[in-house]
């Protein structure tokens, strides 16, 4: 009798089914379960992603729309999910090119005493259209610019003083060339500031006295070193 209850046992062990190998996937606890859920799991949606892409760029300073769609495009954001979704950040006020232009041009020129040339160069880098950057642009006169150079020059006079006087003209003209003032309107406030600082009697400052100036060459070989002056896009 013994001999014969465990042989039945042993039968029975043999006989009862495998529920891990027989559970269908997804219904138990060895490896086809944990395939299934895998196979379940929801892929990233796009659009959420551009948008939360967009939020955490845009909390950090204001972005152009082409600055956004490369920053999307950087992260494999299809382009037609992208164009969607910046047409939607454009339609409610959180993307807004020309009120981005105008700022930068206010803050540029009044904080770094940039001119229009150089202002333009920046907006053109930054995906701005030609339209919105000529409207900002243009909202600095010809007297703007020319009331920011002499007060450039006029801090920057005297630490060229003692040095031959052509020298002090390239240096100061380099100084609003590199920041985008035209060569014509450079020479003319160089002249004023050195002229003023001379005093009655003093230089006779002018074309063909002094100086033998060629101010479009010089104003060539001064554009030629932009890619190295501080208002150049990097």
């Amino acid at each position: 009798m013994p001999s014969r209850q465990r042989s039945g046992r042993s039968r029975t062990g043999r006989g009862r089914p495998d529920r891990g190998s027989d559970a269908g996937p997804g219904q138990g606890g060895g490896p086809a379960g944990e395939t299934g859920a895998g196979e379940g799991a929801s892929a990233p949606d796009p659009v959420e992603m551009a948008r939360q892409a967009c939020l955490r760029l845009l909390a950090t300073g204001p972005r152009t729309r082409a600055q956004l769609a490369t920053a999307l495009r950087k992260r494999h954001i299809p382009d037609e999910v992208a164009q969607a979704v910046l047409g939607r950040f454009t339609e409610v006020g959180l993307i807004d090119d020309a009120a981005f232009a105008q700022a930068w041009v206010e803050t540029r020129h009044h904080g770094r005493g940039l001119a229009r040339r150089a202002l333009a160069a920046e907006l053109r880098q930054r995906g701005v259209a030609a339209d919105q950057v000529r409207v900002a642009v243009g909202s600095l006169g010809p007297q703007d610019e020319a009331a920011m150079a002499r007060q450039l020059i006029a801090r920057r006079v005297a630490a060229t003083r003692g040095r031959p006087l052509p020298a002090r003209v390239r240096h100061l003209v380099g100084v609003l060339a590199r920041k985008g003032y035209p060569a014509g309107l450079a020479y003319q406030v160089v002249r004023e500031a050195l002229a003023e600082e001379a005093g009655p009697g003093g230089l006779a400052f002018g074309p063909g006295t002094e100086l033998d100036l060629d101010e479009e060459a010089d104003a060539g070989a001064i554009s030629a070193g932009a890619a190295e002056d501080e208002w150049a896009p990097r």
